[in-house]
């Protein structure tokens, strides 16, 4: 087994600052997209019209028991045939966005569900619109319910970011393989390993502590 030697670390540090830039570009951008769009499902499903709340339901159900990996594939190489060609970035961040909107689409569900049905019918006694009435009265309850499951899925999308790399979209996972794979030594994984670490945990000790502040 070979010694660790802090010169392939130093050698390494280039690559993996780029690799970092990419893997929080992908984790923001993409949960960016994750929540917004997930919100759009979750409300289209409980529409009255059957034409949108079916094709939605169909839609968020085939993403989520299709794998990841399978849907930047499918993103990156079939999608261009017939439309838009995007960088592997770009591919990237719709591909990890879509693939969590369709989890965050059932958190949100949960959040509205757990709305007392009374919110629902005082809002309809003052005649409020429906757009008002998701805005002012639904939306502000439900969400403040369900941030600490929606954190929880940021640190899910950056455990998954890895999975980019595939179509060429090289994180810090990608660049430390890339890197080993010419070295042949094993600092460059091990940095990386320790990063997610770095930027998991603290993650997660935010999400505990915003829970916390949400109860009371």
């Amino acid at each position: 087994m070979n010694d660790w030697d802090w010169s392939n670390v130093d050698k390494f540090m280039p690559h993996f600052w780029d690799g970092l830039a990419v893997t929080l570009q992908a984790l923001l951008l993409g949960s960016l997209i994750a929540f917004s769009l997930g919100l759009v499902w979750a409300i289209a499903q409980r529409s009255h019209v059957v034409w949108v709340r079916w094709p939605v339901t169909a839609v968020t159900e085939f993403i989520r028991n299709t794998p990841l990996l399978v849907q930047l594939f499918f993103l990156f190489y079939v999608v261009p045939e017939w439309g838009p060609e995007f960088s592997p970035l770009t591919t990237g961040i719709i591909g990890l966005g879509l693939h969590y909107s369709t989890y965050t689409a059932e958190v949100y569900r949960a959040g509205i569900n757990g709305v007392p049905d009374g919110q629902w019918e005082a809002a309809i006694a003052l005649n409020l619109p429906k757009r008002r009435t998701w805005t002012s009265v639904i939306l502000p309850q439900a969400i403040r319910r369900v941030i600490p499951a929606l954190g929880n899925y940021v640190v899910s999308m950056l455990k998954d970011s890895p999975m980019i790399a595939v179509i060429g979209a090289f994180e810090m996972l990608g660049e430390a393989q890339q890197y080993s794979n010419v070295t042949f030594t094993t600092e460059a994984i091990t940095v990386v390993g320790v990063a997610f670490i770095v930027i998991a945990y603290p993650a997660s000790l935010l999400i505990r502590l915003l829970e916390r502040r949400l109860v009371r």
